[in-house]
């Protein structure tokens, strides 16, 4: 395995890197941090900083003990106990915040709602009641399938109030994905919606969730939010609407006291067996990271109207939606639809009809408003924004800039964030009111957190390309994935004998010590901020029975960072045609979810292999990306990959 090479950039890419940008004075003199002294604070006593973080929230008992390390295992703020419903809504009211608006929330069709940490508290303290008279209890999973609607936070929330295990599968996956992931942490109670609303259609949720459901056997109920109207079956004895179910709640459920390191959720991400792999989260550490980091990345202020475009589904949505503005008390908008409907400057009308402050949003989303134009950023008066954020993804230099002048108004500074679904917390990133920023630089780590660049044999790289570990256990850390300890030491740990946490991801640092990004180095694609792993994809196709082998590999995409290619062997008798073409990606569409849909399926005879069978995916992006192949001495049949090359400059 050799660390990704930086992608090819266009000449403005090179020149918008070598600038450096600052923040105002005026920004720097408000900043919640503004002393540069918490790097070295941090350094100094790690563990007593994280001690001083996590007081940050409440607790019903006070741990005993910061940290117990036992290599690759950890435990934080052991014997402690605390609340993640409890610190989102409970403190609030009892700090007579109540009345402060919590969500702004806007339906793709135009309807919305404005809900106070009051109403969220009196919706969440039902439906916490009502899970219980389903009969869920502590340590059960629950499975989330809905739309981006409040009542995702609810269920969320009222999950973590009883001490049931959340797992949030993203509205866009198929029957199937949704099936597995149900089956795989043995969910007791599925909440999903009749349907939701994306770029003016409805999306039929509930017959989806049907379909999974015949093959789920632990599924006891089902609770159906009415978001659309729309007809659906509801199977008697299992299915109950969610406004029936709330209407004779009781009106106060207490919160469950949980040890910190009770499971908060399962949150599944794709793995390089294609199996997806079940990260587990626990509730002392991972809310007083999200709590911190919010705090401190975002500078978020009483009077701020945050803005995450994530969707629930993804950890970004459970880290900067859910958990950490909410633990911190803050005002956020929640948007359901499309940032395109039913026009292009949708964003921008949301930002100016609720005055958002900081808007924290994907790479992916920021080049396609570039590819749009200025004029639909322009048609809005976005001064009320004071701070930019991405996520997801590497965002390259150029988009970087263009979000800096066209919707800062190069006056807000930009928090270029690194971090994963199994890091829990934003790791890598700026300090607004400190931080020198480099267009398409994560800059360094945050206070607390140790990174380093390694070569193959785990020695430090001080400037240049490798790989990024982390050397330290920190706060929101992964506990392991989901019924499977082997998987979880193999997969994280075992690139360096065990010794430090293997990120994944190509990484270089430049004679200023700044971080930069150039993508995954195993076999999982990042398309559009979302992890998506071939062998997934080719598990997929290969379902299908026209085909009898394929190889999937992702290529770069001006959008979407990295788009999904196929190539793809027929099973004797079938031809290769559009319409076969069309079939397949479909299918895969329907196996997994769109997001997985291939861009190009490239039909061939052969794919190129090691002598010992296995596929040379590199060759592959090699022949996509239009670069000089590399090393062919280990193919089988080196004559693969000429005819192959020659096939795919013809498409």
């Amino acid at each position: 395995m050799n660390p990704v090479s930086q992608p090819k950039t266009q000449m403005d890419d090179l020149l918008y890197e070598s600038r450096t940008f600052e923040p105002s004075e005026i920004f720097k003199t408000h900043a919640n941090i503004k002393d540069p002294a918490i790097y070295e604070q941090a350094n100094k006593d790690r563990l007593k900083f994280w001690d001083h973080c996590a007081r940050r929230l409440e607790w019903y008992k006070p741990w005993d003990r910061v940290l117990q390390w036992d290599k690759p295992f950890a435990k934080w703020f052991v014997g402690g106990k605390l609340n993640a419903s409890y610190n989102c809504l409970d403190r609030h009211i009892k700090a007579r915040l109540g009345k402060r608006v919590a969500l702004f929330w806007e339906g793709e069709n135009g309807d919305s709602k404005t809900l106070t940490y009051q109403d969220i508290y009196e919706q969440v303290n039902k439906m916490s009641a009502a899970f219980k008279s389903l009969g869920v209890k502590k340590g059960d999973r629950v499975a989330i399938y809905l739309p981006m609607i409040p009542e995702a936070v609810f269920a969320m929330l009222a999950c973590s109030r009883i001490g049931a295990v959340h797992t949030v599968v993203f509205g866009g996956f198929s029957a199937e994905a949704l099936r597995d992931r149900i089956n795989d942490a043995q969910a007791k109670l599925l909440i999903t919606a009749d349907g939701g609303y994306r770029r003016g259609s409805m999306v039929a949720l509930k017959i989806t969730a049907d379909t999974a459901l015949e093959e789920t056997p632990t599924i006891k109920n089902v609770m159906v939010v009415q978001r659309t109207g729309q007809g659906v079956a509801m199977k008697s004895g299992r299915d109950h609407w969610w406004h029936d179910l709330i209407k004779t709640a009781p009106a106060y459920c207490p919160p469950e006291p949980m040890d910190a390191e009770d499971l908060l959720f399962i949150l599944y991400t794709s793995g390089t067996t294609g199996k997806p792999k079940g990260i587990v989260h626990t509730t002392g550490g991972y809310l007083t990271a999200v709590n911190t980091t919010t705090y401190w990345v975002f500078d978020l202020k009483p009077n701020d109207i945050f803005w995450c475009t994530a969707d629930v589904g993804w950890v970004t949505g459970h880290s900067y939606i859910v958990y950490g503005p909410m633990s911190n008390g803050a005002t956020q908008v929640m948007y359901e639809g499309a940032p395109d409907f039913p026009e292009r400057n949708r964003f921008w009308k949301i930002i100016e009809k609720y005055k958002v402050t900081i808007l924290y949003t994907a790479p992916t989303a920021i080049r396609a408003f570039m590819k749009w134009g200025t004029q639909w950023p322009q048609s809005c008066n976005l001064s009320s924004l004071r701070l930019l954020g991405t996520v997801g993804e590497p965002i390259n230099p150029q988009a970087w800039v263009w979000y800096y002048e066209n919707i800062g108004h190069s006056r807000c500074p930009i928090v270029d964030t690194w971090w994963q679904t199994e890091t829990g917390s934003i790791m890598i990133t700026s300090l607004p009111g400190i931080t020198t920023m480099k267009p398409g630089s994560a800059t360094k780590p945050l206070p607390g957190i140790e990174a380093e660049i390694l070569n193959e044999e785990g020695e430090i790289i001080k400037e240049g390309g490798g790989f990024l570990s982390i050397t330290s256990p920190w706060p929101s850390m992964l506990r392991g994935i989901w019924d499977d300890p082997q998987r979880y030491s193999q997969t994280y740990w075992n690139k360096w004998q065990g010794q430090n946490y293997f990120a994944g991801d190509g990484t270089k640092r430049d004679k200023d010590g700044y971080f930069w990004f150039l993508g995954r180095v195993d076999d999982i694609m990042l398309v559009a901020g979302h992890n998506i792993s071939t062998a997934e994809v080719e598990s997929a196709l290969v379902d299908h029975p026209m085909v009898a082998e394929s190889a999937v590999v992702g290529v770069t995409d001006e959008i979407k960072g990295q788009a999904i290619v196929a190539f793809v062997i027929l099973k004797d008798g079938n031809k290769p045609s559009p319409q076969a073409e069309e079939a397949l990606k479909n299918h895969v569409a329907q196996k997994i979810g769109s997001l997985a849909k291939p861009k190009q399926i490239i039909f061939t005879a052969d794919v190129p292999k090691t002598r010992s069978g296995k596929i040379m995916r590199r060759l592959l992006r090699d022949i996509a990306e239009g670069r000089a192949l590399g090393d062919v001495t280990t193919l089988a049949d080196a004559g693969v990959i000429a005819s192959l090359k020659q096939k795919y400059d013809e498409v």
